[in-house]
């Protein structure tokens, strides 16, 4: 067993099995060395394993970032042959996952003993993709994890959504799918010099700034609030 981090909001202790590495979390998984930590441990450990649980009983805080990080890493690790189950979660991280409705996205269990088990049951059903059409939406960030942190929220809210770390990437997108809303959280432009380039490639676009500290804010009750704005704004195009 080895320990890590200690010095940071972040402690992280792992245990290697026979064919599963678990990973304990103390602390805050938040944006900054505490995410990179936990990354560059899964990094490490998935080399030699690429079944990972993170058991979470004891993380007291989450943010939009750090979120994002974990079903990047879920993402990662399926689609390496692996996979990321989490167990034990704590009150507030089940909160988070119940109210950005994430319950579902990773497969979450009581216990480390039920989330090791569940390894050797056989992997995961894959995610049925809906027919029925759905809202489109485009969202732009130079974040990868802020990226999957949107991307999974507002697919499980039931809008298909596409994402672009580029300016230009994101306009074609509305173009090609034409979609309905745009969410941006690019600091490097006016909101105003973004607003106008999306509306040259979409007149009836609508453009959602997110606000300067949603990577850093509380999971859930950012996840919330865009999910209310994304809302307001269909409902007045209709």
């Amino acid at each position: 067993m080895r320990q890590a981090g200690a010095t940071m909001n972040l402690i992280l202790q792992s245990q290697n099995m026979e064919h599963v590495v678990v990973i304990r979390c103390q602390g805050r998984i938040v944006l900054g060395d505490e995410i990179h930590a936990l990354q560059l441990e899964v990094g490490k450990l998935r080399q030699l394993k690429k079944r990972v649980v993170l058991q979470l009983a004891e993380v007291n805080y989450i943010d939009s970032a750090g979120l994002g990080a974990l079903v990047r890493l879920f993402g990662m690790l399926r689609v390496g042959g692996g996979g990321l189950k989490l167990c034990a979660l704590s009150p507030f991280v089940l909160k988070v996952l119940q109210t950005t409705n994430l319950l579902g996205v990773i497969p979450t269990y009581a216990s480390e003993r039920e989330a090791v088990e569940a390894f050797s049951e056989g992997s995961e059903p894959l995610e049925k993709t809906a027919r029925t059409p759905r809202t489109k939406i485009v969202c732009l960030d130079s974040s990868h994890d802020l990226l999957a942190y949107l991307k999974a929220m507002l697919t499980q809210a039931g809008y298909e959504v596409f994402t672009a770390r580029q300016l230009s990437d994101a306009r074609t997108f509305v173009v090609a799918t034409g979609s309905r809303v745009v969410i941006y959280g690019l600091g490097t432009q006016t909101s105003e010099s973004v607003i106008e380039k999306f509306r040259e490639s979409h007149p009836n676009v609508q453009v959602l700034l997110l606000p300067s500290d949603f990577s850093t804010a509380e999971a859930s009750q950012a996840g919330t609030d865009l999910l209310d704005r994304v809302r307001s704004v269909l409902t007045n195009q209709a």
